[in-house]
């Protein structure tokens, strides 16, 4: 018998926790960008298709942006509709109005722009500086909240910059802050290299606290490049944060930032929380096949560690 058979992990709640804990998949997109080898659009349709069999409400879908920058991604227009049935939200990344354009003329109802906390990898990621990008945004997010669409805004490098090293915790607060007076509906705090630690995520979860930003409208998205995603996660939840950002099989990284490694595993993600006795609405066994069937098509096997318990794949 497995662990799940045997009723393991017990649950044993621990006080001061959300008592339920969505999931924001983002392995469709986030994951599979930053292959080497472009995946054919019905290996995502039908890997996107097993995720939402899986119980997962929220899985981001695919980005609309220019395929010179992401060409992994360069089939949105075809994947989209093969998977917009789904009985789940299927968010899109849309990095400027011709990216918005392109998605809700396919009848998206949830996006997401990207901002930066720091200069270096605004540069890197976007091509202009921090206030340039709020500035890009803006109308987009505008024209979102006209047609009724849900708007995520993600910024990466809360917690560290491989060029810049530490960012304080102001400076964090202050994009934040604009990304919301702008109208997104929420925010996800991303630390793309994974330098965060869990006591630098109850401080900036404080600042932002403090500064009038609602727990409520955020979300994190921890990068496990030095094994502290789940640690920070635990942090997170303690400040109140019930959105969490995972990875089926903890595939991805970050085409612009090439010491960012995998994203949190969905898995061990799920395993942990079962484990607190937090809802998740997950099934891990399909979970954990699912996951072990993308690993199949990319030909290795999944990085996270749940998976290879449950799967007894090879270390």
């Amino acid at each position: 018998m497995n662990a799940p058979e045997l009723g393991l992990p017990m649950a044993v709640p621990a006080g001061g926790l959300p008592a339920r804990v969505r999931i924001h998949e983002v392995g469709a997109r986030d994951g599979l960008q930053n292959e080497k080898a472009t995946v054919p659009t019905a290996v995502k349709a039908e890997f996107i298709r097993r995720l939402a069999g899986t119980g997962l409400g929220t899985i981001e879908a695919t980005s609309f942006v220019h395929p010179r920058w992401v060409p992994q991604l360069a089939d949105a227009e075809e994947l989209y509709p093969a998977v917009s049935d789904l009985p789940v939200s299927l968010p899109v990344l849309v990095p400027n109005a011709r990216g918005l354009d392109r998605a809700l003329a396919l009848g998206a109802r949830r996006v997401a722009v990207f901002a930066s906390a720091t200069e270096s990898f605004a540069k890197a990621n976007l091509n202009c500086t921090v206030d340039e990008a709020l500035a890009m945004f803006e109308p987009v997010v505008g024209r979102a909240k006209a047609e009724d669409v849900h708007v995520r805004g993600y910024l990466s490098m809360c917690f560290g910059d491989p060029w810049e090293g530490a960012v304080p915790v102001p400076q964090v607060v202050r994009v934040c802050r604009a990304l919301l007076d702008m109208g997104c509906d929420e925010l996800s705090l991303g630390d793309t290299v994974g330098v965060a630690t869990p006591g630098h995520v109850t401080a900036l979860l404080t600042a932002l606290t403090e500064a009038g930003v609602p727990v409520s409208a955020l979300g994190v998205h921890f990068h496990d490049t030095y094994g502290q995603a789940l640690a920070n996660t635990l942090a997170a939840l303690q400040q109140g944060v019930s959105t969490v950002d995972a990875s089926a099989g903890g595939l991805g990284g970050c085409p612009y930032a090439k010491s960012a490694t995998g994203n949190l595993a969905t898995e061990d993600l799920v395993w942990m929380l079962r484990g607190l006795g937090i809802d998740t609405g997950v099934d891990l066994g399909r979970l954990v096949a699912t996951s072990v069937w993308m690993a199949a098509h990319l030909g290795r096997t999944s990085p996270s560690r749940t998976v290879r318990a449950l799967s007894h794949q090879e270390q």
